[in-house]
């Protein structure tokens, strides 16, 4: 079974955890470490043989143009993370399809390649938003990774299917949902994150074979280049549960990552999704 690797990129101020108590205005002020981890992913990615999506922002793309060339020219799909990692639900219909144009045009004039692929800041399509899949469709997405089928206490649409789905009526358009497991009656978040770096590994092998095997299904896993980088600054104003969440285990997490394409397959999620459309088709 092949799964779907994927990046989330964005620099470390940039996070929803943090987006009460760092001013978006400081963000140029600040010490930017997104172009050093993200080369440090590429190095990863290539040692181990991957192939993944890199969902960036149009922000990053605007000033490191270059990372968005490497990406691209090293086999991966990129794609987008929207402009600033403003959340969907905090958009009007008319300001999300604005946000949509301007962080493709960066993106696709930073990489030479068409975007076809999304993925809305902090899995923010929701039961709030139903009209953002249909701007994604109209605008001539295939595809987004977009939703988080759990409830959470930042995110989440725990009515959501699981796995892939077409939310536009009379389109081709998809849904690509984060990797969820079962126990019981309950619905795990296993699509990586925080979630794949503060809990054992075995957790995330168990529900990924869990998709794979009992499921039939590839399993979407994502992380931040952050996530890799234990020497990146602290912000001491921040909530304790956002430090928590966000500082933990940094210093192990490239070790884990490492671990996955030695016990599983992995590609570009738009390879995923081609497979997912002929599915559906069939």
């Amino acid at each position: 079974m092949l799964n779907a690797l994927s990046v989330d990129v964005e620099d470390w101020f940039q996070v929803g955890a943090f987006e009460t108590v760092i001013d978006r205005n400081s963000w140029d002020s600040r010490e930017c470490r997104v172009e050093r981890n993200t080369d440090l992913v590429l190095e990863l990615f290539d040692d181990a043989g991957v192939k993944a999506t890199f969902f960036t922002l149009g922000w990053v793309a605007e000033r490191y143009p270059a990372l968005i060339r490497r990406i691209v020219e090293n086999g991966h799909e990129i794609a987008s993370h929207g402009y600033g990692h403003d959340r969907v639900f905090t958009f009007t219909p008319e300001q999300f399809a604005a946000d949509l144009v301007r962080s493709r045009n960066l993106i696709e004039n930073s990489a030479g390649v068409a975007v076809t692929g999304y993925r809305a800041p902090s899995f923010s399509i929701d039961q709030r938003t139903p009209w953002a899949h249909e701007i994604l469709a109209e605008q001539g997405y295939a595809y987004s990774s977009s939703v988080a089928p759990i409830k959470h206490d930042h995110y989440g649409w725990a009515e959501a299917p699981r796995f892939a789905f077409r939310p536009v009526a009379g389109s081709d358009f998809l849904e690509i949902p984060v990797t969820t497991a079962e126990l019981g009656p309950k619905r795990l978040a296993a699509g990586g994150g925080g979630f794949f770096r503060l809990l054992p590994y075995a957790f995330s092998r168990w529900a990924i074979h869990q998709v794979n095997e009992r499921d039939g299904r590839p399993a979407v896993i994502y992380f931040h280049p952050w996530e890799i980088d234990p020497e990146q600054p602290r912000v001491p104003n921040a909530p304790l549960k956002s430090k928590i969440r966000h500082y933990t285990k940094l210093d192990v997490m490239a070790a884990k990552l490492r671990r996955l394409p030695q016990d599983f397959q992995w590609e570009r999620l738009d390879s995923i999704v081609a497979r997912e459309k002929a599915r559906l088709a069939a």
